[in-house]
């Protein structure tokens, strides 16, 4: 089923739909929100309520207007920063670091394409990268994520956090000068755009 399909399936009560395109979208959506707001049980609070959401109000979307993803996006994009504006603050869960190496360790070991030297050179890229995220304001945190990690386009991206596509490069551009500076001064070496380079940044 195409994803109007499956929305107007949903408009009319469908659960088997419902459960379909929370299926596809779970992921991404968790991720996304997950990277703005820095904590497990938020995250799992903000991706529910996104989802619910969606069945309340799957009328309101208009396939012609944006993706069904894009929407999904904003309606979590906006949950977020309605959370971060009420509390003030980025909670980081502390082991999400070490989740993040040990996926890495466990891609390494399956693809069997780094040594323990690039594991361990690259998991310490990955600390530092997602340390320097961490301390983006949070427009420039979104929209890293969305067009860096999540690939959506500048004009997606710009669709989700509600501002004009010149806005968002704009944001990106100061985006990408405070992560250079925040990482020249974490990393203390030469290697900065190498760093941001691999990450896409």
């Amino acid at each position: 089923m195409t994803d109007e399909e499956l929305m107007l399936a949903i408009c009319e009560g469908d659960q088997s739909a419902y459960q379909a395109v929370v299926k596809e979208h779970f992921k991404r959506i968790s991720h996304y929100a997950y990277r703005l707001l820095g904590n497990q049980k938020d995250t799992e609070d903000i991706t529910q309520e996104t989802f619910l959401k969606l069945w309340i109000n799957a009328a309101t979307w208009k396939p012609e207007k944006s993706k069904l993803t894009t929407w999904l996006h904003r309606i979590t994009h906006n949950l977020c920063v309605d959370y971060l504006r009420k509390h003030s603050r980025v909670q980081t869960q502390d082991n999400f670091e070490e989740n993040l190496v040990d996926s890495l360790e466990q891609a390494s070991v399956r693809d069997g394409e780094f040594t323990q030297r690039d594991l361990d050179r690259d998991s310490e890229k990955i600390r530092i990268l997602d340390s320097a995220l961490n301390q983006l304001p949070e427009n420039q945190r979104s929209a890293i994520m969305l067009c860096t990690v999540q690939n959506f386009s500048n004009k997606e991206a710009a669709v989700i956090m509600e501002v004009s596509v010149k806005a968002l490069e704009s944001i990106i551009a100061r985006a990408k000068r405070s992560l250079k500076s925040i990482i020249r001064t974490m990393a203390n070496s030469g290697d900065t755009d190498e760093l941001l380079e691999n990450q896409k940044v």
